[in-house]
């Protein structure tokens, strides 16, 4: 059994609430440890302890700033054996899957180590009469983000990294279901030389939410989770006078044509459909092939492979997915599997039942595969976030198009095919935020951004890649002209290039 507080003015320090949470092992169903839940006092020392650090790191020329994260993604190398074990222990993905969390989040920190090329702004000399105008990208001050549990080495970075490589001083707030990795990256960016208070982690629950919520010192918040959630985050962040940039929920759709490689398009549906046990809000949960002859040769291959997922342990280097995250989770997942048989969907592969020896009580899911589902069905239309993928058949190209775009969420996206027409008129006319053309998870790199569309994004700048930077920061224009191209008496009329 272990303790997790939270890490505020450069140290760890337990919690004072007298409130805490069970952390359980996923393949075991045992509490292993238990995290704080902070109070609303706790949070205000956190941003104190921001407040007093943000000034003189924002004076900190970006050069310098970029040298922090350079030494940053350093430690994150020499140490990403522990970071992944760290991860895996509390998640239950396998130390592999780990590992490409922890390394995505590390591409937006070597991204950032640009900013003094990202934060240039713009200079217009002679803009009138004796007259330059110039911008200035100046920090927000003190940030939050608010990350679930799915990744939690990515999103953290995919958050604090732009943050705090902007001047401003961060709050963390991550899920209380893993919170030992967001704890282990405050303290390696100490290591790599970030001054004490300019990333303080607190956990909690909604009660720390909602601390971050509506405290005046917090100029910006970012958070990623549920759309129901995302949708009071944004409502409430906003109504105070907030920036804020909120991702909620998906129900990413592959659509394969007949020309695709149907081999190909399989084995992209089994990795992007069961990876990280669907635990992703960019999982393929929706296969849709044209044509009945597509459909039933893509059924064909899935299933086998479906059958033959190895589901194991992180500790099983063999395992192709961990267990779900929780019991509630394990429960709700099943609960919709259950309701999709009731609805009429035919279950190809049924993996409500599987039991890995040994570790009974934990909380796995077997792949499940469903065919002839319809949009009219809860599986259809609910993000499931469990190893279960749903075909859908569509009769043509446009009955297949039509499908996301009436979707509520607008996240993912991605076809399959040789016809470079189709492919272009998908990308073109599809309105989700992220499309793939023979990519099954179309997660831009660290230099574009990240974020989808309709019920799956609230807020006008996403997260990485430039919108980050412009997130993170408020324009200041100047306009100076100096006293040589002043003319002497008051002008009332309002300044014009006339």
């Amino acid at each position: 059994m272990y303790e997790i507080g939270h890490f505020i003015d450069g140290k760890r320090i337990t919690g004072a609430s007298g409130r805490t949470a069970n952390i359980f092992n996923p393949a075991t169903g045992e509490v292993q440890g238990t995290v704080a839940l902070a109070s609303e006092a706790e949070l205000s020392a956190a941003v104190e302890s921001a407040r007093l650090a943000q000034p003189a790191w924002a004076a900190t020329n970006p050069q310098r700033r970029a040298r922090v994260f350079m030494k940053f993604v350093q430690l994150l190398n020499d140490n990403m054996n522990e970071l992944a074990e760290i991860l895996s222990r509390e998640h239950g993905k396998t130390i592999e899957d780990s590992k490409g969390d922890i390394i995505r989040g590390l591409e937006v920190c070597e991204f950032v180590i640009g900013i003094p090329h990202l934060s240039k702004s713009e200079f217009t000399e002679g803009a009138g009469p004796g007259i330059d105008m110039y911008s200035i990208r100046q920090p927000v001050g003190i940030g939050a983000g608010i990350t679930p549990f799915n990744f939690p080495g990515m999103i953290p970075m995919w958050m604090f990294a732009p943050a705090i490589a902007c001047g401003n001083a961060f709050i963390l707030k991550p899920s209380e279901r893993d919170p030992s990795l967001p704890i282990r990256l405050a303290e390696l960016m100490i290591e790599a030389g970030l001054p004490a208070g300019v990333l303080n982690v607190v956990n909690g629950d909604k009660a720390a939410v909602d601390a971050i919520l509506h405290h005046p010192e917090i100029g910006a918040v970012s958070f990623v989770g549920s759309t129901p959630i995302a949708r009071y985050v944004y409502a409430t962040a906003t109504a105070g006078g907030k920036r804020a940039q909120c991702f909620g929920g998906a129900k990413n759709h592959m659509i394969i044509m007949p020309d695709a490689d149907l081999d190909q398009a399989a084995n992209a549906l089994i990795g992007a459909g069961y990876g990280s046990a669907g635990e992703r809000c960019m999982a393929i949960s929706v296969a849709v092939p044209v044509g009945e002859e597509t459909a039933n040769r893509l059924i064909e291959k899935l299933t086998p492979m479906v059958e033959s997922l190895r589901i194991g342990p992180y500790t099983d280097d063999k395992a192709d997915f961990g267990p779900l995250v929780t019991k509630e989770a394990h429960t709700r997942v099943t609960g919709l599997i259950d309701r999709g048989v009731e609805e009429g969907a035919k279950l190809v592969v049924d993996g409500r039942n599987f039991r890995l020896q040994g570790y009974e009580e934990g909380y796995f899911v077997g792949g499940c595969l469903f065919d002839e589902v319809t949009p009219e069905m809860d599986i259809y239309k609910t993000e499931i976030f469990g190893p279960v993928l749903s075909v859908v058949r569509a009769a043509n190209y446009e009955e297949a198009l039509s499908l996301p775009m009436k979707h509520e969420y607008g996240n993912g996206v991605s076809i399959y095919t040789r016809d470079g027409d189709a492919a272009r008129d998908f990308a073109s006319r599809i309105n989700i935020g992220m499309v793939g053309v023979n990519v099954p998870i179309p997660v831009p790199l660290a230099y574009h951004s990240f974020g989808g569309w309709k019920a799956s994004s609230f807020g006008d700048l996403n997260q990485h890649g430039t919108d980050s930077i412009r997130f993170w920061t408020r324009t200041k224009t100047v306009t100076s002209r100096w006293p040589s191209g002043i003319k002497d008496g008051a002008e009332f009329s309002i300044p014009t290039m006339k």
